[in-house]
């Protein structure tokens, strides 16, 4: 019965671990010791085999029917091409364009030279999660247990995607606040979710708003799951202590929530402080705090995330993620443990690296705003992350379809400058708020920013010319 099976499969058959309902039902049959409720495919057929083609087919339209209809090209297929066919200033992804400090990188040479190439735990490098679970006891001003309260994953979409199948069942419902990170809704969609929005508001000076009444009133009794992003993406908002205790009190009226606090951008911030909504009265049995070193070391390649939680949930993802993984790389778990050590110790004349970082993220983000004003855009406020959105309102572009993507095409095009429209950041009844908006990335070298700037003055001035 078992012949079949991948080798990291038999480890969870060994375990005798005994998942929750919304996990059963996405566990293997052939697995007698978990008695799943439903049933659950394992594709095993042979690229070779003749029913090959028709089984690959099969699985794009049971894809598309879970994503509905959101299976086609992406805003970063057609960009991210835009911008090598071009060679463009790229504005438009958020990763670093400038090599990570030389501490992180001798610390990966160090790990792989020391032999930690091959697997390790699947929950995570324990020398990693011991690391992690010191530092959010900091945090969180609380007991975390490194074996049972942390899970590390191949970067923090995997672990938002272990989050949302270890939580959700058909049906359930998972609150957004958009605009939203895109990949947001495609995880939820394939855990057979279903996604509730409530917009952040643009006020005249620029900021965003969320309104804590329309929260609770999108709440229901299938609402499973609220994200939380803040930093936020793609707008850099950060919420406020008083906006996250507005959030806590509808979470404790409603005892099947679950908050998914993704803070992957918490070390960029500048002048804000960053709340750990985990660390609020209450919250710590509520929540699932998601984080990685990709943001913060400028090595968005190495994809290692993090979860941290209470063990009635971490038991459950760490049950699920032999299915998805065997490990996240060991030798770049294994670096971490040295470069977030190293991390707190004095750099480049500040008190740490996180204080340098935040320090030149600051700076960054002044050039772009400066950049925009150039070309009679106007900078949205943001607290925190990569990103900057610009409300395009005062700009005229040939408008073949959205204004937003017209605008954006249009830039990459004729002034090679490569951004991302808002609109995929909505869903489909609220695309039309994001007519005016464009995100840009700041994450950028001086070099290229400055590049941008020199682009965005010849649109100004051909603006004010007409």
């Amino acid at each position: 019965m078992y012949r079949a099976l991948p080798f990291f499969m038999c480890f969870v058959v060994a375990s005798g671990f005994l998942p929750s309902a919304p996990l059963q039902g996405k566990l293997p049959p052939s697995l007698p010791s978990i008695a799943p409720t439903r049933s659950f495919v394992l594709p095993s057929c042979p690229r070779t085999c003749p029913l090959a083609p028709l089984a690959s087919r099969a699985l794009a339209s049971v894809i598309s029917r879970k994503l509905q209809g959101r299976d086609g090209p992406t805003v970063w297929s057609e960009f991210g091409a835009l911008a090598s066919q071009r060679k463009c200033v790229n504005l438009g992804q958020g990763f670093p364009d400038w090599s990570p400090p030389s501490f992180v990188r001798d610390a990966a040479v160090e790990a792989i030279m020391k032999g930690t190439n091959q697997y390790t735990r699947t929950a995570g490098h324990l020398p990693l999660a011991r690391t992690l679970a010191a530092r959010y006891r900091m945090h969180l001003e609380r007991e975390v247990r490194a074996e049972t309260e942390v899970a590390v994953t191949v970067g923090a979409s995997q672990a938002l995607y272990v989050s949302l199948q270890s939580l959700l069942e058909q049906g359930d419902e998972v609150l957004l606040m958009e605009p939203f990170f895109d990949l947001y809704m495609g995880q939820i969609l394939l855990a057979g979710g279903k996604p509730v929005f409530v917009p952040l508001e643009p006020t005249e000076e620029g900021e965003w708003k969320i309104d804590m009444k329309k929260v609770e009133e999108k709440v229901s009794k299938k609402t499973r799951i609220i994200v939380l992003n803040s930093p936020h993406n793609p707008t850099g908002k950060v919420f406020s202590l008083a906006e996250m205790e507005a959030l806590a009190e509808i979470v404790r009226k409603h005892e099947r929530i679950v908050v998914i606090s993704d803070e992957v951008y918490k070390d960029t911030l500048g002048s804000a402080g960053h709340v750990h909504f985990a660390r609020l009265p209450g919250m710590w049995d509520r929540t699932l705090t998601i984080s990685s070193a990709g943001k913060t070391f400028s090595v968005t390649g190495w994809q290692v995330g993090w979860i941290i939680g209470p063990s009635r949930y971490l038991r459950d993802i760490q049950v699920l993620l032999p299915f998805i993984q065997f490990c996240a790389a060991t030798p770049m778990q294994d670096a971490l443990v040295q470069v977030l050590k190293q991390a707190d110790q004095p750099y480049e004349g500040e008190r740490n690296y996180y204080d340098w970082l935040k320090q030149q993220y600051t700076m960054k983000k002044e050039k772009l705003e400066a950049a925009l004003r150039a070309a009679n855009i106007i900078p949205m406020k943001g607290q925190g992350g990569f990103f900057l959105i610009g409300d395009t309102r005062n700009v005229k572009v040939p408008q073949t379809m959205t204004r937003d993507w017209a605008l954006c095409r249009w830039l990459a095009k004729e002034h090679g400058i490569i951004s991302i429209p808002c609109s995929p950041f909505y869903s489909p009844e609220n695309r039309h708020l994001a007519s005016n908006f464009v995100r840009f990335a700041f994450c950028k070298t001086d070099e290229t920013l400055q590049e941008a700037l020199e682009a965005f003055r010849v649109i100004g001035q051909a603006e004010q010319s007409k």
